[in-house]
Parts: structure tokens; C-alpha cells; sequence
């Protein structure tokens, strides 16, 4: 006997040619007739969506039957596809965009925040430039090491599972390094945070793309991408507003000082806490569940979509038809199982967790990536990857540190030199800065509660002396005598007196902590500078997102990257602050329509059981080569501008070219 629900190529759609009783119309259609339902593009000759994607729905089940060979993965890809459009998008779409938003945001944030707050942790923490450039690189580190595994266990164990899990360790993590003291605790709470944010992107794009119809797709996985942007902004205003003062805050004794610089650390965590909390309210992704064989579970949560959905558009009497979803055979030996009766559950948990580990090893992972089908696709993808990131991150290091070059180039240039001078029984009761003192002789004089900023005594003679209550920064004593003269509570140590002769000379009360060395107030501009990049993102953003379905993936990451390699030679001709950050605004512009490309088709090359591991793999890359951009470009900053600058647009027009190689995606279902 004929199965009545086997409609539409073989599929669970209920039919819809159930003889019913004449007064069993449903209510929500009383009063209505014909006429009142009638499409309004009719008269214009505008076929109706629902035709449009009913032709699409036919040409596909056309196109299946003449491949006679498809596999149930290809037979599932194409369900699902049709299910997907007959949930819509609507109001279930937009709140998981909002939540994952949140996650994508939170990894956006995570990458400003060491930067952010170098300048006063360098203070708390008597941090040398070695350290400071390790901390910076940090946080990359973790993010590589973060997407690398979470990619590899979201094929595994699931994408919203795995998702909370990132999130926790992230906001664990950053919650105790705002309370690190030492600069080794720091260092481990930043690495393990880093770890736990590194999941966000892969997982993020994996599991939106899954809830989203092949004409959605490309569109609003680009909008998502703006919450990378809003991350950025929102770490420079909440940086603006915290740290600046570097004061802010509190102590407890000499050991524990809680300045604002770790509220700020704190306020980061917000965005994750609050993608945290969302998720817990979001099903899991229903593709992974039928990938492992979980139908029921996935035909309740595809349900719920589609009643979330229509009920929101004022159709609830809209039924889910969907019966039955064709879910592919699993190799269930992946997962060692021992069974009640032959270990105990220790024992199974152990065998389950070597499994696991090897599953999402390197060697699995990456030769996961490496078969005939997805070899030549996996090579291209981590050519563009590598070198997008290594010009995009590396510049993103390079812009700031040459705007900070040009202004110590042109504050240098206003220093003022004093040459022999002699001052005899003086009180210096007024603060120096930007000067140069050479073979000046200082008889019977005082130095009491002033500020010394930038200021350099050269083969000078100091005698009968007094220093009391010095703030100092930046102030050095190059073979100057120094006789009979008392330091009193002043933050002038031994180091700063470089090849001095120190004769009966007393230091009393000397202040303590390298915290106290330097009373700079963080500059504005480092915000000012972030924010711009940031906000600069924007437009780049809504074109991409408008045009990634009209023009193609493919285009989109071309174009942009051979158009964001011409912005890196107009670099040569910028020689101010202004035309820096001008040059950068453009550059990051260009550059994020490429990024929401690569994103995009990353998703799309992939097939269900391995999108995860792609994306996370790639985007490990993506940080390995940010790692080295940022350390070889600052190395160039005050030595030539050229070497970066060649080296970005080597790496763009490179990176472009192999992106005209890739198949287009776009009107690709999603495997």
C-alpha cells in the first residue's frame, strides 16, 4: 500500500488532497474568500515568491532524478533546503542572529583589549618591552589554539553545546585576569581567554548558516559579520571612558591595586556573558542532529522554527508538513561505546574522551581536510585566509605605531636644549618637560614637587642639591657629577643615573612600584584611531551584504582584496597623522567586504560534517599569519615604510588572484 505522506520526490510532506467535511474549514480562514487572498504583483505579471521557490523546488527534484547516483547526504542536503524555505525567515532567524551576534562581538572586543590596556598594566605590572610584545601576541596565540579544537569538537559534539562551553571559558578567564597581579597570571588567564573566544568565529558562522535558506544566506551572514565592527566600537568607547584617568580605582596595600584599566577588562566580558546567557535558550543546530542520526530531535526544533516563524507573521495556522527527513547512516564506531555490562561508566567516559581527542587532533583535522573532493578548494582557502590576514592584522598593528612614531618625531622636534647653563640657590617649584641639559652646572638649588617628563641632564654638575616629591618620566642622567645631594621620596632610581659619579649622595624614602615611574595619561588618540577603523567598516559592510547575492562570493573577494592592495601604495605618499588614519578608514573599508566573502564561501565550500573543522582550521591559520604580520611589520615602524608596504600588497594581489580560482557558492545548497 502507498504511503500517503510520500510527496514531493519521495519526501515526508503531508499531501494536502485530504477529503475533508465541508464545514471543517479552519477559523483563522473564516470570512475570507478567494478574492481577499489574491497576490497584488498579479496584475504586473510579478510571479509570486511562493511560485518562484515551488520552480526552484521543481528544478532541483528535475535535476536530482537525472543524477541518478546521489548519495543520502546529497538526497539530505536537498530536504533540508526545502524544509528550510518552508520555515521562512522570520522571527526565530533574527534572534539567533542577535545572540550569535553577541559571541562574534565578543571575539571582536577580544582583540582590542590587550592593546587597550598595555599602556597602565605596564604600570601595574613593571612590565618590560619583551613582555609587553608577548602579551600582545598572546591573546592571537589563544585564538589560533581556540579555533583550531572548538572547530574540530563542533562537528563532534554539536554547535550550540560546544558554543556555551567557548563562552564559559572565555568569560572565566577574563574574569580572573582583571584581577591578576603578576604578570604571569596575567599572561595565563589572557592564553586560556583567548582559547575560549577562539571558538566563537567557526562555530558562529557554522551554526547561523544552518538555520538560513540558500537565497539568505550569503546576505545576512554578512550582516552578522557586522558584530565584529560594533565589538571594536565598543571597546573604544568603553576604553575612552574608563581608562584614560590611570588613577581610577583603588588598592589594597602595595599588592593589590585595582585600576580602572580592569574594570575595562571586566566591562569586555559583557557581550559574551550576554551571548552566554541567550544561548542557553537556543536549540541545537537540527543539520548536526541529522548528520548523527538524531531525527526526532531535529524534526521537534525544525518545527518549532517554522511555528515561530509563521505565528509571528500572523499565519499560525500555517502547518509544519515535514514527516519524515531522510537522515544518512552514521559510522557509529567513531565513538567507542562500552556498554553497561562490560566497563564501568568511568571507563566509558575515558574511552569516550581518547576518542574525542583523537578525532579533533591535528592529524584528523587537518587530513579531514585534505581528501580528493576537498583538496584543491582546501589550498585555496588557506592561501586567501593567510595572506588576508597577515596584510589586514599586520597593518592593523603597523597604522597606530606610525601614527605614534609621527608624534614622537614631532614632539622631539620641539625639544629644548640648554647649553652650559649655570644656576646657583634656585627653587625649581615648576614642572620640566621636553628638554636637554648639557654641561650645566646646579649649585645650593631645589627641586621640590615638580613633574619631570622627557627631560635629560648631559655632563652636568650637581652639588648641594635637594630633590624631594619627583615624578619622573622618561628622565635620565648621562655622566653627570652629583655631589653632596639628598633624593628625598622621588622615583629617581639608580638606573636613571647612567655612568654618574654619586658622591655623598643620599637616597631617603624612595618611591616604590614601577607603577609610579610614569603619571602619563593614556592618549585619546589611540582610542580615536580604533574607533575610526572600526566605524570605517561600516559601509564596507552594507554593500557586501547587499551585492553578495547579486555578484558572487567570488567577486566580492577578489575585487576587494586587489582593490585594498592598491590602498597600501597610496601609503607612500602619506607623510601626516591625518593622512595615516585617512588611508586606514579606506583600507579597512575595502578590506571587510572581502572578509564577509571569505566567511561566506568558507561556509558554503564545506559539507555539514566537516564546515566546523574547516572554518576552525582556517581561522587557526588566519591567526598564525596575524601573529606574524603584526611582529614583522612593527619591527619596520621608524626604520622604512616600504618593506610593509610591498610585503601587504604582495600578499592582497596574491590572495586575490587565487580567490578568482574558487567556485562560486551562491547558488549552492548547503552540503
Amino acid at each position: 500500500m502507498a504511503d500517503p505522506y510520500q510527496n514531493n520526490g519521495g519526501y515526508g510532506y503531508q499531501g494536502e488532497s485530504y477529503p475533508q467535511e465541508e464545514d471543517a474549514a479552519s477559523d483563522a480562514t473564516e470570512g475570507h474568500d478567494d478574492e481577499d487572498q489574491m497576490y497584488e504583483g498579479e496584475y504586473q505579471g510579478i510571479p509570486h515568491p511562493d511560485e518562484v521557490k515551488a520552480a526552484q523546488r521543481a528544478a532541483r527534484a528535475k535535476a536530482r532524478q537525472a543524477q541518478a547516483g546521489a548519495t543520502e547526504l546529497e538526497e539530505l542536503a536537498e530536504q533540508y533546503e526545502d524544509i528550510m524555505e518552508d520555515c521562512g525567515h522570520g522571527r526565530f532567524q533574527w534572534t539567533l542572529f542577535i545572540v550569535l551576534g553577541l559571541a562574534l562581538m565578543a571575539d571582536g572586543v577580544e582583540c582590542f583589549v590587550v592593546g587597550f590596556v598595555l599602556p597602565s598594566a605596564e604600570k601595574d605590572m613593571c612590565l618590560s618591552n619583551g613582555e609587553k610584545g608577548m602579551l600582545g601576541l598572546i591573546v592571537f596565540l589563544g585564538m589560533m589554539v581556540g579555533a583550531f579544537i572548538w572547530g574540530g569538537m563542533a562537528d563532534k559534539l554539536g554547535r550550540q553545546k560546544c558554543l556555551i562551553w567557548a563562552l564559559t571559558v572565555n568569560c572565566v578567564f577574563a574574569f580572573l585576569s582583571s584581577f591578576a597581579q603578576g604578570y604571569g597570571f596575567f599572561l595565563f588567564f589572557r592564553l586560556f581567554s583567548g582559547i575560549g573566544i577562539g571558538g566563537s568565529v567557526p562555530i558562529v558562522y557554522s551554526y547561523f548558516s544552518e538555520f538560513l535558506q540558500m537565497d539568505k544566506r550569503g546576505e545576512h551572514l554578512s550582516w552578522l559579520c557586522m558584530f565584529w565592527m560594533v565589538g571594536g566600537i565598543y571597546a573604544s568607547f568603553t576604553a575612552w571612558g574608563i581608562i584614560p584617568r590611570y588613577g581610577w580605582g583603588f588598592s589594597m596595600g602595595t599588592e593589590f591595586q585595582f585600576h580602572g584599566w580592569r574594570v575595562f577588562v571586566l566591562v569586555c566580558a559583557l557581550p559574551a556573558i550576554t551571548s552566554l546567557v541567550g544561548l542557553m535558550f537556543m536549540p541545537e543546530s537540527p543539520r548536526f542532529l541529522l548528520e548523527n542520526a538524531k531525527h526526532d530531535e531535529a524534526w521537534m526544533i525544525l518545527k518549532n522554527v517554522h511555528d515561530t516563524n509563521w505565528r509571528a507573521k500572523g499565519q499560525p495556522e500555517k502547518v509544519f508538513q515535514v514527516t519524515h527527513i531522510k537522515a544518512p547512516k552514521t559510522n557509529e564506531d567513531e565513538f567507542i561505546e562500552i556498554q553497561s555490562a562490560t566497563g564501568t561508566a568511568i571507563q566509558r567516559w575515558a574511552v569516550r574522551t581518547l576518542t574525542l581527542c583523537k578525532l579533533v587532533g591535528p592529524k584528523m583535522n587537518v587530513a579531514s581536510l585534505l581528501g580528493p573532493e576537498l583538496r584543491l578548494s582546501t589550498l585555496f582557502m588557506a592561501i586567501i585566509w593567510f595572506t588576508m590576514a597577515f596584510s589586514y592584522y599586520g597593518l592593523g598593528v603597523w597604522f597606530p605605531d606610525m601614527i605614534k612614531y609621527l608624534q614622537q618625531e614631532e614632539y622631539e622636534s620641539k625639544v629644548k636644549v640648554f647649553h652650559r647653563e649655570r644656576v646657583e640657590r634656585f627653587h625649581f617649584n615648576f614642572s620640566l618637560e621636553n628638554q636637554i641639559h648639557r654641561e650645566g652646572e646646579y649649585i645650593n638649588d631645589k627641586f621640590i614637587n615638580i613633574e619631570m617628563k622627557s627631560v635629560k641632564f648631559e655632563d652636568s654638575l650637581f652639588e648641594d642639591c635637594y630633590f624631594e616629591d619627583i615624578k619622573s618620566t622618561e628622565t635620565m642622567f648621562e655622566n653627570c657629577t652629583i655631589r653632596s645631594t639628598v633624593f628625598y621620596n622621588t622615583d629617581l632610581y639608580e638606573e636613571k643615573f647612567i655612568d654618574c659619579k654619586l658622591e655623598n649622595t643620599t637616597f631617603l624614602h624612595n618611591k616604590r612600584g614601577c607603577h609610579l615611574d610614569n603619571d602619563e595619561e593614556n592618549d585619546v588618540l589611540i582610542y580615536l584611531v580604533s574607533f575610526l577603523g572600526s566605524l570605517a567598516v561600516l559601509p564596507g559592510n552594507i554593500i557586501s551584504a547587499l551585492f553578495m547575492e547579486k555578484i558572487g562570493r567570488v567577486k566580492i573577494i577578489g575585487l576587494s582584496m586587489l582593490i585594498s592592495a592598491g590602498c597600501t601604495f597610496f601609503l607612500f605618499l602619506s607623510f601626516s597623522q591625518a593622512a595615516i588614519i585617512a588611508w586606514q578608514c579606506l583600507f579597512c573599508g575595502v578590506s571587510v567586504a572581502a572578509w564577509n566573502g571569505i566567511e561566506v564561501i568558507t561556509v558554503e565550500l564545506y559539507p555539514a560534517s566537516k564546515r566546523a573543522t574547516a572554518f576552525g582550521v582556517l581561522n587557526a591559520l588566519c591567526k598564525l599569519a596575524a601573529i606574524l604580520g603584526s611582529s614583522i611589520f612593527a619591527s619596520f615602524v621608524g626604520v622604512t615604510k616600504v618593506v610593509p608596504i610591498l610585503l601587504s600588497c604582495a600578499a592582497l594581489v596574491c590572495g586575490g588572484l587565487v580567490a578568482l580560482k574558487l567556485p562560486e557558492t551562491r547558488e549552492k545548497i548547503l552540503q
